[in-house]
């Protein structure tokens, strides 16, 4: 799968995120704060799960109906991916 420069945008902020994160534990900042912030990497972990197993689960659908198959399978097991990484 090919992945697009916007998923990978979207990793590079979350890692933007996480030395912010360790930074303000390294200096001591409030509980709630660090947690916030956690949230939002987290928040935006899930978003990018999601579109990369949209965008697969769309490319495998075309190319499966190319081939006459069935796509039932596909978004099953799809669903069954974004449920486990919860």
């Amino acid at each position: 799968m090919e992945y697009d420069e916007s998923v990978m945008r979207r990793l590079k902020r979350m890692e933007g995120q996480i030395r912010g994160v360790l930074r303000m534990m390294e200096e001591g900042k409030e509980c709630k704060d660090v947690v916030a912030q956690l949230s939002a990497v987290r928040s935006a972990a899930d978003k990018a799960m999601a579109y990369i197993v949209a965008h697969n689960l769309e490319q495998c659908i075309t190319e499966e109906k190319e081939k006459g198959g069935d796509t039932s399978k596909l978004v099953k097991e799809a669903v069954e991916l974004l449920v486990k990484s919860r």
